[in-house]
C-alpha cells in the first residue's frame, strides 16, 4: 500500500471543509433571518426559523465535528522519516522546478531548504515558512527562481579575501598560496553559533552565485582565484548544485594578481 502523501491528504481535507463551509453558511444565513424577524417582529416567520436555524446549526456542527476527526495524517513522522522532502522533490520535478537534496536539504537555486520535522515547518534561507503544503512551497522555490538572487557579492568577496588572509597568516604560507575552503569557512564561522546559522552548504551556494556574478576583484585589488586541483578529490570539499542542476565542487582558494 503506497504511504499516503500529505498534498493528497490536504486537497482531500479542503475539499471537505469546502462543504462544512456551505454548511456553516447555510446556518448562519437562517440565523440572521431569526435576528431580522425578532427585529421586525414577524412571529409566525420567526418560529419556523428557529426551528431550521437549530437543524441547520447542528448539521454544521457534526461536519465540522467529522472534519476534525478525519485528519489523522502523521505530519511528524512524515517530515522525520524523510518523505515530506521526497514529496517535495518529485512535485517539483513534476513541476519543471529544479530542486535537488543535499545533507538533509533541498538546494533549488538561489535558496537552501532546511525541513524541521520538530515542528513540521521549513526554513528557506533561515527564514521560517509554516505554510509547507508540497505544491505551495514549490509554486514558492519556482517564483524565486525567476528573481535574481538578493546577493551582495563585494561584501562577500572582500570578506572571503579577509578570511584567506588570517589562513594564510596561521599556516605561515606565502600570499597567493592555495589553501582549503574549508580552512576559510572555519574561520568565517568562528563565533559562536556561527556555524548553525552558516553551514558549509551556505558556503557553497554562495561561491556559487559569486561566480554568477562574475565578480572576482576585491577592494583591495587581488584577484579571487577558484581553482580546479586535486584538491577536489580529497575530503573536505563543499558541494552545492548549479541552476541547471549539476553539481558544483569547490575545494581551495587563493588571492592574488590577475595574472596568477
Amino acid at each position: 500500500m503506497a504511504e499516503a502523501s500529505l498534498e493528497g491528504e490536504l486537497e482531500r481535507l479542503e475539499r471537505d471543509a469546502d462543504a462544512t463551509v456551505r454548511q456553516l453558511a447555510s446556518a448562519l444565513r437562517d440565523a440572521k433571518k431569526v435576528k431580522a424577524a425578532a427585529a421586525s417582529g414577524k412571529l409566525r416567520e420567526l418560529r419556523s426559523t428557529l426551528d431550521t436555524s437549530v437543524g441547520l446549526a447542528d448539521g454544521a456542527a457534526a461536519a465540522a465535528r467529522e472534519l476534525r476527526d478525519s485528519w489523522i495524517f502523521d505530519e511528524e513522522s512524515h517530515f522525520a522519516s524523510g518523505a515530506y522532502a521526497k514529496e517535495v522533490l518529485g512535485l517539483a520535478a513534476e513541476k519543471g522546478v529544479q530542486a535537488f537534496e543535499s545533507d538533509d536539504r533541498i538546494l533549488s537555486y538561489p535558496v537552501i531548504v532546511s525541513v524541521s520535522p520538530s515542528d513540521t515547518t521549513v526554513a528557506i534561507d533561515k527564514k521560517k515558512e509554516r505554510r509547507v503544503r508540497p505544491s505551495v512551497l514549490v509554486g514558492t522555490l519556482q517564483a524565486l527562481q525567476t528573481r535574481p538572487p538578493r546577493f551582495k557579492a563585494q561584501a562577500f568577496l572582500d570578506a572571503l579575501a579577509a578570511a584567506y588572509d588570517l589562513v594564510v597568516a596561521g599556516k605561515g604560507a606565502r600570499p597567493g598560496a592555495t589553501v582549503k575552503l574549508t580552512d576559510v569557512y572555519r574561520v568565517l564561522t568562528v563565533m559562536p553559533g556561527a556555524r548553525r546559522e552558516y553551514g558549509k552548504q551556505e558556503l557553497a551556494r554562495d561561491l556559487y552565485l559569486l561566480d554568477q556574478s562574475g565578480l572576482t576583484e576585491a577592494r583591495d585589488g587581488r584577484r579571487l582565484h577558484l581553482p580546479a586541483s586535486a584538491l577536489t578529490r580529497g575530503s573536505g570539499v563543499l558541494v552545492t548544485v548549479t541552476r541547471s542542476g549539476q553539481q558544483k565542487v569547490y575545494a581551495g582558494i587563493s588571492f592574488g594578481d590577475g595574472g596568477q
